[in-house]
Formats: structure tokens, sequence, C-alpha cells
């Protein structure tokens, strides 16, 4: 298995960006959806970005905006990528242009959804179903449901990873990369060392 993908999501303080490189994040997350607990504005996420090394691959979190205020926001901030929660077609994540996305699919009562629209390039992260909440619910999904994706194509393992079951989740569903934000916090937004570095041991482990 090649070198896992690990994204710290949910960064609003450079301290905990530096900590999570420091500890081998290979991608970082910063949601721009003003209904999360979790938002950072634009203008101080450009601040953390410009003080992080370029290993680490940037992230901005959408959900269902226009695509021109997407590309727009990637290239103001310096971000690598895009990771679409909302319900944004294949021909909209074609926009971003190659390698560049990252579409997030709710499980929803265990189902494994349809992921085969989308074109290879597109990494697909699966998460929890919350219709109001788009990710950071602290909820695991189905791993055997999840494996049968995972299997078909690059994937991203999300929804309630922490210290204690990361190991299995990884073993469980072999997955491209695993996404953790509410798992390694001591509040939305703020990252606790402790939980943070007990993650990359498990990880590590």
């Amino acid at each position: 298995m090649s070198q896992l993908f690990v994204k710290v999501c949910g960064i609003t303080r450079l301290q905990d960006a530096e900590l999570a490189v420091e500890l081998g994040a290979t991608a970082l997350g910063f949601i721009f959806w003003p209904r999360s607990p979790r938002y950072v504005a634009p203008e101080h996420a450009r601040e953390i970005v410009r003080q992080l090394p370029a290993t680490a691959t940037k992230v901005g979190v959408f959900v269902d905006e226009p695509i021109e205020l997407v590309t727009q926001l990637l290239d103001f901030v310096g971000l690598e990528m895009g990771q679409l929660h909302g319900a944004e077609s294949p021909d909209y994540c074609r926009q971003l242009g190659p390698m560049r996305t990252i579409k997030a699919v709710a499980m929803k009562n265990g189902a494994a959804p349809a992921v085969g629209d989308f074109d290879d390039d597109v990494l697909i992260l699966l998460d929890a179903h919350d219709p109001s909440r788009y990710g950071g619910t602290g909820r695991t999904i189905d791993w055997k449901a999840a494996r049968q994706i995972a299997a078909a194509r690059k994937t991203i393992l999300s929804g309630g990873l922490n210290a204690a079951n990361v190991r299995a989740a990884i073993d469980a569903v072999q997955p491209h990369g695993v996404d953790v934000s509410s798992g390694v916090e001591s509040a939305p937004g703020v990252k606790d060392p402790v939980r943070l570095k007990g993650f990359f041991e498990a990880l590590n482990g």
C-alpha cells in the first residue's frame, strides 16, 4: 500500500496546522461553508497557508457554492484542491481541473452510494450522512460498504475517526487516505495536541 493520504480538516489556527504537518499530515482542510462551526475566513486561512511548508496539500471545503467563487478562493488563499460537500455534479468537478477535486459522498443507511459517474481523478471522500452539517459529525460509517468503493477507486475514509479506531478502520476499508476533524478536537475548530499526537501514534503504530 502506498503512503497513506492523511488529512486534518477544520483548521482555524496556525499552531494546529503546524503541529499536524510536523506529525505527518499530508493535507490540511480549511472550511469555507459559513454555517460550519469550523468556518475560517478566507483572509485568515490565507495567512495560515502562507506560513506552511509546500509539502502539505492545502484543501478548501465548500458546500454548493458557484464554481467561480470556489476557483477564486482557491487562488486567493493558495490552495491546491477543493473538497465539495454538497450536490456538486461530475461536470462541476471537472471545472476545477484535473487532480484538484475531493468529492464528499454521504453514506446513508449503510448503503454504498453510486460514485461511478465521477472521473477517476476525483478523490471520493466517504462520510456519515447529515443533511444539515455536511461532515464533522463524529459518527462512523459502514466500513464494509466503504471497502466496496475503496476497492474500485481512490477513496478517503472519514466519519468519526480517532486514535482508538483509525487503525481498525484502515484495516477494514483499505482506503487511499483518511480524514479527521472532530476526533482530534477539544472544541470545533480547536485541535487538541494530545489527541492529535495520539491519532498519529495510532496511525504509525
